[in-house]
């Protein structure tokens, strides 16, 4: 069984990712009533084995509109006229969701108060001009 590497400590399996193939909408002549050229991936986010707890949580607020209710994430490629094009298009999209999950935020750092603002505090906001 082939997996998708992610970053050095997540990998998917294929297994976990389900594809199918519908007919794109569109102009694109006669080919495009013929042939199912795009793609719908769908991702069980709350149901993987290869996801951590933190990161499958902040996956879950990354997809927004794309995560449905049962916490799984449908990625929908019809740009190129290929098949093969969009399932790699469609694929590359999920990985780098994944990867912006996968990097914790930067803690935020309380910033220090202005000169201004410490003196305010003390009560010297306004001191008398020297002339």
């Amino acid at each position: 069984m082939a997996r998708i590497t992610i970053t050095d400590a997540i990998s998917l399996g294929e297994d976990e990712l389900v594809e199918s193939f519908v007919l794109a909408s569109g102009p694109g002549g006669q080919n495009v009533n013929k042939v199912s050229s795009a793609v719908q991936l769908r991702f069980d986010v709350a149901h993987s084995p290869s996801l951590g707890d933190e990161v499958r949580a902040r996956l879950s607020s990354l997809a927004g509109q794309r995560l449905t209710n049962d916490g799984v994430i449908v990625i929908s490629a019809r740009s190129h006229r290929s098949q093969e094009r969009n399932r790699a298009d469609a694929r590359a999209r999920l990985v780098e969701l994944i990867r912006r999950a996968a990097t914790p935020p930067k803690p935020r750092r309380p910033t220090k108060p202005t000169a201004r603002q410490q003196r305010a505090q003390v009560g010297f906001e306004n001191p008398p001009r020297q002339a």
